[in-house]
Order: structure tokens, then C-alpha cells, then sequence
């Protein structure tokens, strides 16, 4: 358990928590404390799904500008691959990932919140990427995701201005996939989280695999990698457990073991 980000596990859901006062600012240790808890998550067997969540009062205001403010190109040259992989560790957990934000998600805590499969957030929530304001951009995969997410120039319109995105327009553009009342977030987070329990494990890791692989390149690739995805599901027990529970109770009615 790190200092500032841990991992806490009840029921079947992991929930990647970030605790440092008072804006959740990613630093240098935030960012190893986040990839050794996407590392946990993802090697622990009774996380079945991960919520990544700020608290009640704000999800993550961004990189620890008192941080770098100082900092050189060579500096930077130096640790720039840490700011990325602490995002891409939290992206590539081969679990449903879901961001739960309240308050402000804002630079690298726009693009942690990126990194998840869907958001869920407060109805008074604000998002952004307002790099361009410090005479940066942004470097933990924001002009990437966003722009895979949002289209480019929905993307280019919020990275190149450095405006703040309310709540509403940010569920109407696609950024955030649900709005509900800030105090209701982080249950309504788990609640999704929790679909996945008794879920069949290697079929939604393949599903999850084949989508964000598919997306880095062309279509005849991707429909390989779905391909190879598809026949090695025939091989897991969840799969037999599946197609038996189908043809003999009919749909939805399978226990599947995980494996």
C-alpha cells in the first residue's frame, strides 16, 4: 500500500484510491504508487473489476506543476516515460475499469480518468486538459485518448483552448459516459464494477484486449486479433460452462469459474 495511492478490495471489486491532499496532484511518487497498484490489481484473482476514485471532494486536479516547474528538457527527457506509463499501467489492467470523478479531473487527472473503460461522474463534475495554459501540452496520453475518444477536433477544440468542460457537455461529447448526483458516484461506480464478479474473466479480457488493440490499428488487423481472441476462448472452462448452461437452461443462467 503506498502513501498516497492504495488498493482496497470488497467483494470482487478493486478500487484504486488516490488520498493526497488537498487536489490529489500526481507526482513523481503518485505516478510509481498508480502503476504498482494497477500491477496488484491486475495480478490479484479476487479483483474481478477496478473503480479508480479521488473522493468525495475531488478525483484528480492534475500533474504536480510545483513539481516541474523547475525542471529541464533533459529533466524531463529523463522522466517523461514515468508520467506516461503510470496511466498506460492503469489502462492496460485487463479488467473493466471504470473512473468515478467528482469535482475536478484536469490534466493528468483527465487523463487518468481516460485510461478507464467508461466514467461515471458527479452531475457538478469539470473536466479538462489545460496544459497549453502552462505553455505545455499533454504528456500521460492526452492528446492521444482524448482524441481517440471525443474525435480530433472535439480534442483539439478542449486541448488547444485549455477551457473546462461542465459536466453536461462532457456526457453529450462522450467524454464521460454517466452523470449522476456527486454523493452517489463512487457507489454507482461500484455497482457497474460489480457485473463483473462472476463474470467469465477470460472472455471479457479478450473482449477488452481485442477493442483497445483493435483501435492502434487497421481494420484487418484488428479483425486477426479478434480472430485469434474468439478461438482462444474455446480453451477455458468458462466457455464449456457457457455453452452448456445455453443449450440446457437457456441464456444468462451459467456459474462461470473464472478460469
Amino acid at each position: 500500500m503506498g502513501e498516497f495511492v492504495r488498493l482496497e478490495v470488497a467483494d470482487g471489486v478493486g478500487t484504486i484510491r488516490l488520498d493526497r491532499p488537498k487536489m490529489n496532484a500526481i507526482s513523481v511518487q503518485v505516478q510509481r504508487e498508480l502503476r504498482e497498484a494497477a500491477a496488484e490489481a491486475t495480478e490479484r484473482d479476487d479483483v474481478r473489476a477496478v473503480v479508480v476514485y479521488g473522493g468525495e471532494r475531488v478525483f484528480a486536479a492534475g500533474n504536480d506543476v510545483k513539481e516541474m516547474a523547475d525542471l529541464s528538457y533533459t529533466d524531463m527527457v529523463k522522466i517523461s516515460a514515468s508520467v506516461q506509463s503510470a496511466v498506460t499501467a492503469v489502462a492496460r489492467i485487463p479488467k473493466p475499469v471504470v473512473a468515478a470523478i467528482t469535482g475536478y479531473a484536469l490534466g493528468g487527472g483527465c487523463e487518468l480518468a481516460l485510461a478507464a473503460d467508461i466514467r461515471i461522474a458527479a452531475d457538478d463534475a469539470t473536466l479538462g486538459q489545460p496544459e497549453v495554459l502552462l505553455g505545455i501540452i499533454p504528456g500521460a496520453g492526452g492528446t492521444q485518448r482524448l482524441a481517440r475518444l471525443v474525435g480530433p477536433s472535439r480534442a483539439k477544440d478542449i486541448i488547444f483552448t485549455g477551457r473546462f468542460v461542465k459536466a453536461d457537455e462532457a456526457l453529450a461529447i462522450g467524454l464521460v459516459d454517466r452523470l449522476v448526483p456527486a454523493a452517489e458516484v463512487y457507489d454507482a461506480a461500484v455497482a457497474w464494477a460489480g457485473q463483473f464478479t462472476r463474470a467469465a474473466a477470460y472472455a471479457v479480457r479478450a473482449a477488452k484486449e481485442s477493442i483497445d488493440r483493435g483501435l492502434e490499428v487497421d481494420l484487418d488487423t484488428g479483425l486477426e486479433i479478434e480472430r485469434i481472441q474468439f478461438a482462444a476462448a474455446f480453451a477455458t472452462d468458462d466457455r464449456t460452462i457457457g455453452m452448456r448452461s445455453f443449450v440446457e437452461n437457456g441464456p444468462g443462467k451459467a456459474e462461470f469459474r473464472g478460469r
